[in-house]
């Protein structure tokens, strides 16, 4: 269950190159404001819970439990000569990161590689995160302004979390993602599904590893952390991947590790948690 972190406003196409343009307002009013509604948040968790890939849920519960702070948090960033720097810099982050055969030009032990890695290791594209959130999003209306580039970012380096992290797609590490991405972008939908996704392996897998203290120091990683969106992306990917992680302030997660050297010893596979032979070992 991946912390694809979309709300309402972002967009269902890519932006043109057009819309690095100046003259694009920083907030297009016609924006819907951000509301939460839990009724509707906890009926898509139990959808979720009844089935754990339908990605779909996963957009209807953080359009339910929006980070309420999100447009003064993005329109803070892009008043700053900072800001529209970076926007000018990096209109769209996909095709940056989806361009491997330039990254593995970088350093041999940067953050460039180690992406790589991780993305052709897990058959994943920054693209085929965009397409999942097009599906979601096909009839929406499209805002023009300076704002949508914020939001795609938030959505566009989810997978950089998990490299920066350390923590893997295995149920935990989803888990403590969601939660080190609370704190970088604080919707309570991160929240919910961070920790009942760690109380549901606790429920599963009865063992000793510390599942919730893993989960929160997710949470303490993020808080440390600079928001990754107002970064130059660029600029770290050429870094060697533990100067990035100390730029960024990300220390090792130890009670992660420690859940997975825990459950190896009782010979269960992190990466198959919820598989039968788990269920089969810890019962």
């Amino acid at each position: 269950m991946d912390s694809l972190a979309p709300t309402a406003q972002f967009t269902a196409e890519e932006p043109a190159a057009a819309d690095a343009a100046a003259d694009l307002p920083i907030y297009d009013e016609r924006r819907p404001q951000l509301k939460r509604n839990i009724p509707k948040a906890w009926r898509h968790f139990k959808e979720l819970v009844k089935d754990k890939e339908n990605t779909k849920e996963v957009f209807y519960i953080f359009e339910a439990l929006p980070w309420t702070g999100l447009r003064a948090a993005a329109e803070s960033f892009l008043r700053s000569e900072r800001g529209q720097a970076l926007r000018k810099s990096e209109p769209y982050l996909p095709p940056i990161l989806d361009d491997h055969a330039s990254l593995r030009r970088l350093p041999k032990g940067s953050l460039a590689h180690a992406y790589c890695d991780f993305m052709e290791r897990e058959g994943l594209t920054a693209q085929g995160l965009v397409d999942e959130f097009e599906e979601f999003a096909a009839g929406r209306e499209r805002f023009h302004d300076q704002m949508e580039w914020y939001y795609n970012r938030m959505r566009d380096t989810h997978d950089l979390n998990h490299v920066l992290t350390g923590f893997g797609r295995d149920a935990l590490g989803e888990q403590c993602v969601l939660a080190f991405t609370y704190s970088q972008q604080p919707s309570p939908g991160h929240l919910l599904l961070g920790y009942a996704g760690g109380l549901e392996l606790k429920k599963r897998i009865k063992s000793p590893a510390p599942v919730l203290r893993a989960v929160r120091e997710g949470q303490r990683l993020g808080k440390a952390c600079p928001r990754l969106v107002e970064q130059p992306i660029r600029e770290l990917l050429a870094l060697p991947l533990e100067e990035a992680r100390r730029r960024l302030n990300i220390s090792p997660a130890r009670h992660y590790q420690q859940a997975h050297e825990i459950w190896h010893g009782m010979g269960i596979d992190p990466y198959d948690l919820l598989g039968q032979q788990a269920a089969k070992l810890a019962a």
